[in-house]
């Protein structure tokens, strides 16, 4: 299955939640945020939700917030099976800990999809080497640097001007200033805010 290009409110509008990876952008209309979107507009609480349905629903919530297609999903969780710990928990992380992930969450891009271009052009170093790798698994210790050119710093002001912008997680450290950042420790769950159930998405994968 390819990458979703279409438009990214109505995925906002249909899974009822604000996908911050994915774009900027807010539903403001409240009575638009409880309708499901097409012509009609049909109200979220009246549809019937089968147990299928939710499970469908929180796995696409992450895939469409860390902007991964199915198949590459679908290896995040074979991988966290492999790995001894909780799987919702250790998915999460692992989409946490991807190099653009961790870019986005430095502010040093204004979406995920921003700091995939960035990474997949050659502007980001981890530990003083170009990786153009957006899957690239981050580890505790590394350290991301941007290319220091007048576009890279005006992305970067313009996030930074942004009224969106929000606060480092306490798992990252950096210096907008510097184009630098580092990761200090693997995330927590408390520091990912995506309201989703990731076990959820575990009883989705269970019969493949």
């Amino acid at each position: 299955m390819s990458r979703y290009r279409g438009p990214r409110l109505r995925l906002q509008r249909r899974l009822g939640v604000q996908l911050s990876h994915l774009t900027r952008k807010r539903v403001r209309n409240k009575k638009r945020q409880n309708t499901l979107p097409g012509q009609h507009g049909y109200s979220r609480k009246k549809v019937r939700r089968s147990e299928f349905r939710m499970r469908l629903e929180e796995k696409q919530k992450l895939r469409f917030n860390y902007c991964i297609t199915e198949s590459q999903l679908f290896r995040y969780v074979k991988e966290a099976r492999r790995i001894k710990g909780s799987t919702g928990l250790i998915i999460l992380q692992l989409l946490e800990m991807r190099l653009d992930t961790i870019v986005f969450r430095l502010n040093l891009a204004p979406t995920i999809l921003s700091a995939r271009q960035l990474v997949s052009h050659g502007h980001v170093k981890v530990n003083d080497h170009v990786v153009t790798i957006p899957s690239f698994q981050c580890q505790p210790g590394d350290s991301i640097q941007l290319s220091d050119t007048k576009t890279i710093r005006e992305i970067v002001e313009e996030n930074t001007n942004s009224k969106r912008r929000k606060f480092l997680p306490y798992h990252l450290a950096g210096s907008l200033k510097q184009l630098k950042g580092g990761v200090k420790k693997v995330v927590d769950r408390k520091d990912i805010r995506l309201p989703v159930n990731e076990l959820l998405v575990v009883e989705y994968y269970s019969r493949r």
